[in-house]
């Protein structure tokens, strides 16, 4: 998966972002595994995971350090970057949102 211009902004940008865009890019970024990207962009994806708006990708990703990123399969239900975590912090309706992304 590959980012868009609009992601790339949204997330980059000082402006002010709609948080369902923001978010969705954000996820978008997780599920590219795009891990070794820019520090801002680490930093951006877990935080999202770490407040519950964002998951943890379909598949396990290595950073720019080597450090392994899990999929969401892989970690304990209800920690954070799981569905549950995000269920509970943000609701079904966020959730699915979340899943269904391109």
């Amino acid at each position: 998966m590959t980012l868009s211009i609009k992601d790339i902004n949204n997330i980059e940008t000082e402006a002010e972002v709609d948080e369902q865009e923001l978010y969705a890019s954000i996820q978008r970024a997780i599920n590219g595994g795009m891990w070794s990207l820019q520090g801002s962009y680490g930093r951006a994806m877990m935080q999202a995971i770490s407040d519950g708006w964002c998951l943890l990708g379909t598949k396990s990703f290595d950073d720019f350090y080597g450090n392994r990123i899990p999929a969401r399969t892989e970690v304990k239900e209800g920690t954070k970057g799981s569905p549950q975590f995000v269920l509970e912090q943000r609701g079904q309706e966020w959730l699915d949102f979340l899943e269904n992304l391109q």
